[in-house]
């Protein structure tokens, strides 16, 4: 049997927001990300006037065992996202690494190390982990902001985060928010991207754990962008330089994979590149339209055939916008009924064991739980903000949500952390 216990921690904030990073040739990282059992891949930023990058590693316990791997990509752009990949690793084995910049070592001050994931299956019992979680990183810069009060909070939470042990975090999306200037050129993108990932109070946290993330509107393009939105593929590309995520998509659309520890399968799914826009008619002729996509064809026929082919003990869909919240009035997977209905008819008819739903956007926390006939019940767990502005519900519709899970709406900064125990059979 299988249990799910929701613990809630707030945290107060009381140190001023960090500025950018500022250094001569590394703009910002490193971090190592999609570590797995025998490969990782190491991220980092540079400047235009960067001529070669490596990254040296090698096992904690051994430091003599060094190998070195150059950057073979392009480099002297405005913007230089680099991705090294290392192979041959040795399972459930930590690594240490350093970064070299045109054959100079790096000086950073923070640990540079990641371990490998364990060969547990068929040999060991199912490892307990954690991970930490949350949505809508707002970091202020006045001369493109609009007017009045600044709309990104205080932003040493990710101080608190990279204090907090846990195995691998994940964004959910709005994880940098493009302005006016900059979603309406690629290169505006680009610029957002870069210059948010650049402050100093991400740097030790993104380098302390692996990093995944799915995206929101604001990190896509404008606020509440969905297929129509004219650089949709260079946003991809963008995310992709940007993360480090097994895979984006198919058929080079969409952002969409999937990630697996322990016992436990995360489906990163897209809720904005094949998005039908909110305006669409949700309902023709009394029946729900099935031309307006939340996911699209594509996404759907790929998470259909994942959550039949997990074994998982829990199968985790995270995406963008709620998708359980009745009382939603702004943007959730319940607006776009035909594909809602699918879903949860396929959870349904096929029995799909152990899901629920992990989301971001809303500006505060909350637990909704949707009650099953003869089934388990689902539930679609809302975490945000990290530093952009608070939304309550109170004098809303919400505000008394009879779906709502008892003390578990957060109207302040926050993110989650989710931990994984027990024996077989008894995961909680």
């Amino acid at each position: 049997m299988q249990k799910i216990i929701f613990y809630f921690l707030l945290f107060t904030f009381y140190f001023n927001d960090s500025s950018a990073q500022q250094n001569n040739v590394l703009i910002s990282g490193p971090w190592a990300g999609n570590v797995e059992l025998r490969t990782a891949m190491i991220w980092l930023e540079v400047a235009p006037s960067v001529k070669k990058v490596s990254v040296s590693f090698a096992p904690k316990s051994d430091s003599k065992i060094t190998k070195t791997v150059i950057y073979k990509g392009e480099l002297g752009k405005d913007f230089n996202p680099v991705k090294i990949e290392l192979n041959g690793l040795e399972f459930g084995t930590t690594y240490n690494y350093d970064v070299n910049i045109d054959g100079k070592k790096i000086t950073l001050p923070f640990k540079t190390q990641f371990t490998t994931k364990d060969l547990w299956q068929y040999r060991k019992p199912v490892p307990d982990f954690s991970f930490l979680t949350g949505s809508c990183a707002y970091f202020n810069e006045p001369k493109f902001d609009r007017p009045g009060k600044p709309y990104g909070g205080d932003s040493s939470i990710f101080e608190t985060m990279a204090q907090t042990p846990a195995d691998f975090h994940v964004w959910l999306g709005d994880n940098w928010y493009t302005r006016e200037v900059d979603y309406s050129s690629v290169w505006g993108l680009n610029y957002r991207a870069s210059h948010d990932r650049s402050y100093k109070v991400l740097q030790e946290f993104m380098a302390k754990m692996p990093q995944y993330a799915i995206w929101d509107d604001h990190d896509y393009g404008p606020n509440d962008a969905g297929k129509s939105y004219i650089f949709k593929s260079e946003s991809r590309n963008i995310f992709k330089n940007y993360w480090l995520n097994p895979s984006y998509g198919e058929e080079d659309k969409g952002i969409y994979s999937k990630v697996s520890y322990g016992d436990v399968d995360l489906f990163l799914t897209d809720d904005r590149y094949f998005r039908s826009e909110d305006e669409m008619p949700d309902s023709i002729n009394g029946l729900p339209n099935k031309d307006k996509e939340f996911f699209g064809k594509q996404q759907m026929e790929w998470l259909k055939n994942a959550l039949l082919f997990s074994h998982a003990t829990f199968k985790i869909i995270v995406t963008g916008s709620q998708v359980l919240n009745i009382y939603n009035k702004y943007e959730c997977m319940q607006q776009y009924s035909y594909e809602y209905n699918q879903l949860l008819n396929f959870l349904s008819e096929q029995k799909v064991k152990g899901v629920m739903f992990l989301t971001g956007d809303r500006h505060h926390s909350e637990v909704i739980k949707m009650s099953r006939p003869n089934q388990y019940p689902l539930y679609d767990i809302t975490v945000s903000p990290y530093t952009s502005g608070i939304s309550k519900v109170a004098k809303s519709a919400e505000e008394n949500n009879p779906l709502r899970e008892p003390n578990t709406l957060v109207e302040a900064q926050n993110f989650a952390k989710f931990s994984f125990s027990g024996k077989k059979g008894e995961r909680i």
